[in-house]
């Protein structure tokens, strides 16, 4: 995989290599350039929603609305590991170092209310979002040394440090109407009133906390555009919520909503056997992908005393009964994520760490936790209830830990018995069913635990500040990991309200391997250092892994269709409107 050198302006950019579409593509490749407009899809989400701001840590939006209504300089081909191509802007050029990138803006290019989208409107949303944005934006903000604009259409961006990927996210901010935020606080304004953004969907009504309708701007400004070909097709996307996936999963068998992706495989084989799908009316299709199975679990906070002893989260996840509760949850049909980046070949591999991998990880030697450099697995059970080896595996850690036993209780390091609080939301049944039986577990260790349930709104305040011992966890990772990562699992984000690393990892080795990640000039680096970092956070100990999700499985109204081509990633989770379309017939 070589370095491309971009000397002039190019329809793409991709962090290794070229672009695999042409400058003169049709369409992408897993888009239909004949699918039809037309028609209304109505997707179920659990909790509810108090904002339409996508872009700060105040609220909680629905997650939908950053890729439904707003749209970026460039977006990414999801057939291919990295690569963006034009969106807004109609080419984008970079230095052959690629400390800086510059971007020429579509003329065409217009916000939902008819105006032009400007090199102002670029240029403030960059500063704002980066400034008083989410976290999410705030990282990248930090590398840039300036922004500026270099003629009636064209911005540039030049870097303050050496990393490559820095070129393409810059594509990918979203560009909001500056305009509409004058004389507004952006950081806290619940924006109450409709969103401008540039994407072919506004939002046309909504009931705070219940639906959201968006219905496709016929004057869309990018109709005729090779990107948009054959996406985006409904006329009418519309969002319910409901308070739990049970409720969402009783109005999909009614009949109100479209579509509901299940990640359950004994659930998907033993429940939809409803009436509708009998029929046929309703459709189950399994997807298949190319992408990291998602690391999902319960997150340690490891700010948090006794959490924050590794030997503690060992002989947590010694007592998780992973064996037992997978039979009793999905039958034993799912297999156990056994890393960050398992099922790609990004993942850790078993057995010592060599060559390359080996390499990598010695000057952090003296800091990595066992495993790291001599091989880990995730516990076994033997799959009954008991489990009583690994609970005699986590007692001795915990002994070893300095938390004695005493009246049958294990002795917290506050002199008190000790215990853990598990934050879920509200309607999170599932999670709340697997603790129940984790905690019979602790409690043999004289452990107690506690379920925490609190609405959507509590949650993410919580969540936010880090005000829980253990939690729900999910993380999506690319096959092109990068920048992300100092936001998911850097020092710097770890004690910042709002931070996405969760688990408050700080460790010198994460950092450093991070770098080198951004560093990588060859795939073999690239790979190498990947396979460092999964090993550094899976020895971490910080997650109590659960299921890999295996294929996507949608089960939908059978006017619903999909192209015939499946992308690298699947039909990755939120994106399942922008290819799709409605047939009746």
């Amino acid at each position: 995989m070589g370095v491309a050198v971009t000397a002039e302006p190019s329809h793409g950019i991709a962090m290794y290599g070229a672009p695999a579409l042409p400058p003169d593509f049709v369409s992408l490749p897993y888009a239909n350039p004949d699918a039809p407009k037309g028609g209304r899809a109505v997707f179920g989400n659990t909790g509810g929603f108090d904002t339409l701001n996508s872009f700060t840590t105040k609220g909680t939006p629905p997650w939908q609305l950053r890729f439904l209504a707003y749209e970026s300089l460039m977006d990414r081909s999801l057939d291919e590991p990295f690569t963006l191509y034009g969106l807004l802007a109609e080419s984008v050029e970079t230095a052959p170092d690629r400390s800086w990138v510059e971007f020429t803006l579509r003329p065409e290019a217009r916000f939902s209310d008819g105006s032009p989208v400007t090199v102002d409107d670029v240029i403030w949303s960059y500063r704002t979002l980066g400034t008083e944005g989410h976290l999410r934006y705030r990282g990248f903000w930090s590398q840039v040394d300036s922004i500026e604009q270099t003629g009636d259409r064209t911005v540039r961006l030049t870097f303050n440090s050496d990393n490559r990927e820095l070129a393409l996210l810059a594509g990918m901010r979203p560009i909001l109407k500056k305009a509409q935020w004058e004389g507004k606080d952006f950081a806290n304004a619940p924006l109450p009133e409709i969103p401008i953004g540039t994407a072919p969907y506004v939002v046309t009504a909504y009931e705070a906390g219940r639906t959201v309708t968006l219905t496709r701007n016929p004057d869309y400004w990018g109709n005729d555009l090779p990107f948009r070909r054959g996406t985006m097709n409904f006329d009418e996307i519309k969002l319910e919520f409901f308070g739990d996936d049970t409720v969402l999963f009783e109005a999909f068998k009614g009949g109100i909503l479209s579509a509901v992706r299940e990640t359950n495989a004994e659930t998907w084989n033993s429940q939809y056997n409803f009436p509708a799908v009998m029929r046929g009316d309703i459709v189950k299709s399994e997807i298949q992908h190319q992408r990291p199975a998602a690391m999902t679990g319960f997150v340690m906070n490891s700010r948090r005393p006794p959490l924050d002893d590794w030997r503690v989260r060992q002989a947590l996840l010694e007592a998780f009964n992973y064996e037992f509760i997978n039979e009793t949850f999905t039958g034993g049909h799912q297999p156990r994520s056994e890393s960050y980046f398992d099922n790609s070949p990004l993942a850790m591999q078993p057995g010592p760490a060599e060559g390359r991998v080996r390499e990598m990880l010695m000057p952090y030697e003296d800091i990595l936790l066992p495993g790291a450099l001599e091989g880990y697995a995730m516990p076994v059970g033997n799959g009954t209830e008991r489990n009583r080896d690994n609970l005699r595996k986590a007692a001795d850690l915990l002994t070893e830990a300095g938390l004695s036993v005493k009246d049958g209780a294990r002795i917290g390091p506050d002199g008190r018995p000790l215990g853990f609080t598990v934050l879920l939301r509200q309607g999170d049944t599932q999670n709340q069913s697997i603790i129940d039986i984790y905690a019979k577990a602790l409690s043999r260790l004289g452990i107690s635990l506690r379920i925490d349930r609190v609405d959507n709104a509590q949650y993410a305040a919580r969540e936010a500040s880090q005000d829980f011992d253990i939690t729900a966890f999910r993380r999506d990772l690319s096959l092109s990991p990068g920048n992300e990562q100092r936001l998911y699992w850097g020092s710097a984000a770890a004690d910042e309200p709002g931070s996405r690393n969760m688990m408050g990892v700080k460790s010198p080795a994460v950092d450093g391997l991070i770098d080198t990640l951004l560093n990588a000039r060859s795939q073999e680096d690239f790979i190498a250092a990947a396979r460092a970092l999964d090993r550094v956070l899976t020895t971490g100990r910080y997650v109590i892994p659960l299921w890999q999700y295996g294929p996507d499985r949608i089960a939908h109204i059978k006017a619903l269709k999909y192209p015939e081509h499946t992308p690298l990633y699947g039909d990755i989770p939120g994106f399942l409107p922008e290819v799709w379309w409605y047939d009746p017939d």
